[in-house]
């Protein structure tokens, strides 16, 4: 005997799905129809307010293949109520969004307000005033099936959520997708930390590191919206390709005004053209480099040797040289920027003259003084003791002049390093500088010293674990007066000067308070494969938690030797693509153009790191130095041995192989031919 569709769930919940979308293109709808024509007092606020409908329409966007909402609570109190009351409980759907009726009652709430968050924290051991938690299936935009949780009942065993696993499991094509729906508790709690403290988060691969730091943005943006309106959000990453890959998952939230940037963007003063060698960039990257720059530049400043005479109209006042001295002293022992402390000097040489003039009767205004502070023979004073100085010019003298560089690095480099970092060849001017991606940083430094960078609500730094400390103070100061959030696995850390610890980074980064969460659950990785992977831990990372998957299904691994070579990784490669989602061919750096050829010769269309995958295109080929950070459903490893020789020392080309193998969400085939490491037998 058939249901009747008024008592089927599957149905009701159908009919809620298609009613809430029906109130969210209303809500569009309704912003699309606003007349600002008469409400604004100029074309600058009227271009303004546009700005904001239009991104307010954007955020009430209904894309077809993303789910309005994927669960449901069941209080049995209303929220917020006194349970001795009796108050009546009250259902709410949980989705990406909020979206209300036309007479304001909340048809979906969002999934980042306090009444949604039982739905990643409720257990049976702690039920929150939740009777039920269902969460809902999808296939495409369409609601297939949902799932129960009775967290009163205590006849019902816990059990672990088939849709939930499902949804973790579930192949992808294209950029990195929201995890809103499967979000742990472990993982919310990191999510809904508070946006005045910092928090660095150490995740193995898989365990959803990268996903909490986007969704602990969206949410603090709902929950501090006006104040970081003001002061701004920032996520930096490593390289563009992976900005490119998670650059939906923040839209696909409502959430559209977060810029995105690598370090290199957030440094680049100057055009970067030329490379270090390994040694010199990690000597450039070392903090020393901070106490030599602000040697180098408060070494412009030299005492007066004579006093100061101001002319005005008929009288001469005369400001005395050991006067004169100790404004500069007490100019310099204060705690402001060069270009700052620069521009007090001549008001504070004018202050001096003004205080003359009331001792002779004078009544000199503002005006009068900073007419003097205007004065040509103060200004001549400025310039010879307190000059202008060009961050890059400062920093292309002490790598081109090995005396200025011994003066100020004494005591902290030692000649073999002074000797390193000076460019064999030096440039003729900033213009002409090959300038490297740790020169930049340098100059950005320099910048910082003589005037203050810009300070943000908040930052995201994704896989920090490469930064040197120079990276880790260029962002830093993009946050003095905010929050971080830092990401990464000391065990991926892949270059040179990666860092050792978390607590040195925050020392660096200017955030040594901030709260380190390890993540230690992996979700996305099948246990058959970081099993595998973690035999390179005790080499990489001693003394690091191994992930432990979660995942029920182990995955597909195999490891197979290549007596054809290239035509065997091409085999693999038609094999994995028979199945269905991303596919990725990850290969040491050097092999890239051959096996490019042969995918070619055998007529694989694939495209590069942070090139749009289709579902008639699905192979992505990766260089081993852009692998960090992506994720596809399988993957084949190419020459493992090759991986770690392309790497200036053996310790980093293994963390670049334990990154290469644990892309992989559904499987993962290695191929070689020239035998494996020794430590992943």
């Amino acid at each position: 005997m058939s249901t009747p569709v008024h008592d089927d769930p599957l149905s009701k919940e159908r009919s809620h799905l298609a009613a809430s979308r029906s109130a969210l293109r209303a809500m569009r709808e309704d912003v699309e129809s606003l007349d600002i024509t008469d409400v604004t007092a100029n074309w600058v606020n009227a271009a303004v307010l546009e700005a904001q409908i239009e991104q307010r329409i954007k955020a009430l966007a209904d894309l077809s293949e993303t789910p309005l909402f994927f669960g449901r609570l069941d209080y049995l109190h209303a929220p917020g109520a006194e349970r001795a009351e009796g108050g009546e409980g009250e259902s709410f759907y949980v989705g990406r969004r909020h979206v209300h009726d036309a007479d304001g009652d909340p048809m979906v709430i969002d999934w980042r307000a306090p009444v949604s968050q039982p739905f990643y924290r409720a257990s049976k051991k702690d039920p929150q005033d939740v009777s039920l938690r269902r969460r809902f299936g999808y296939t495409g935009g369409d609601l297939t099936a949902y799932e129960d949780e009775h967290l009163l009942d205590p006849a019902e065993a816990a059990t672990t959520s088939r849709l939930l696993q499902e949804e973790i499991e579930r192949p992808r094509v294209g950029p990195m997708r929201d995890i809103v729906a499967t979000i742990q508790p472990e993982q919310d709690e990191i999510v809904r930390a508070g946006l005045a403290g910092s928090v660095c988060v150490q995740g193995g691969p898989g365990t959803g590191k990268t996903a909490v730091g986007l969704h602990r943005v969206a949410y603090l943006l709902y929950a501090h919206r006006e104040r970081l309106a003001r002061t701004g959000t920032l996520v930096i990453g490593p390289n563009r390709s992976f900005l490119h890959y998670i650059e939906q998952v923040l839209p696909a939230l409502g959430e559209l005004t977060v810029r995105q940037a690598t370090v290199d963007d957030l440094v680049a003063h100057v055009e970067v053209r030329g490379t270090d060698e390994a040694a010199t960039a990690v000597i450039k990257g070392d903090a020393r480099m901070a106490e030599v720059l602000r040697r180098a530049l408060y070494s412009h400043v030299v005492p007066p040797t004579e006093g100061v005479v101001v002319v005005r109209g008929s009288r001469r006042w005369r400001v005395p040289v050991y006067e004169l001295e100790e404004i500069v002293r007490e100019l310099l022992a204060r705690d402001i920027r060069y270009g700052a402390a620069r521009e007090a000097l001549p008001q504070r040489i004018a202050h001096a003259v003004l205080v003359q003039m009331e001792r002779a009767g004078e009544a000199p205004d503002d005006r009068v003084q900073n007419a003097v502070a205007r004065n040509a023979a103060v200004k001549a004073l400025v310039k010879s003791v307190w000059p202008q100085v060009d961050p890059a010019k400062l920093v292309l003298r002490l790598l081109a002049d090995a005396d200025f560089l011994a003066e100020h690095a004494e005591g902290l480099l030692t000649a073999e390093e002074q000797k390193a970092v000076l460019w064999v060849k030096p440039a003729r001017s900033v213009k002409s500088a090959r300038w490297s991606p740790a020169d930049a940083v340098l100059i950005d430094e320099a910048t910082d010293l003589i005037e203050r960078t810009h300070s943000l609500g908040h930052v995201v730094l994704d896989e920090a674990q490469d930064l040197s400390p120079m990276q880790y103070r260029a962002v830093g100061r993009r946050c003095t007066t905010g929050s971080a959030t830092v990401l990464g696995d000391l065990a991926q850390g892949t270059t040179p000067w990666a860092t050792r610890s978390w607590a040195e980074a925050l020392g660096h980064l200017g955030k040594a308070e901030a709260v380190v969460e390890e993540l230690t659950a992996g979700f996305r990785v099948p246990t058959d494969v970081i099993a595998y992977a973690s035999r390179l831990l005790p080499h990489i990372a001693p003394g690091l938690t191994p992930v432990a998957s979660i995942r029920e299904n182990p995955g597909f691994f195999d490891i197979r030797t290549a007596p054809d070579g290239t035509a065997d990784v091409v085999a693999a490669c038609r094999e994995l693509l028979e199945r269905e989602g991303s596919v990725g061919l990850i290969a040491a750096d050097a092999r890239v153009p051959e096996l490019a050829a042969a995918l070619a010769a055998a007529g694989i269309g694939h495209v590069g790191p942070g090139e749009e995958t289709t579902h008639a295109t699905r192979l992505t080929l990766v260089p081993a130095s852009l692998a960090k950070g992506l994720e596809y459903d399988y993957v084949v490893l190419d020459e493992p041995r090759a991986v770690v020789d392309g790497e200036p020392d053996e310790r980093t080309g293994l963390r670049r192989l334990y990154v290469a193998l644990t892309r992989a969400v559904s499987g993962l085939i290695v191929t070689h031919g020239t035998g494996l490491p020794p430590q992943l037998a």
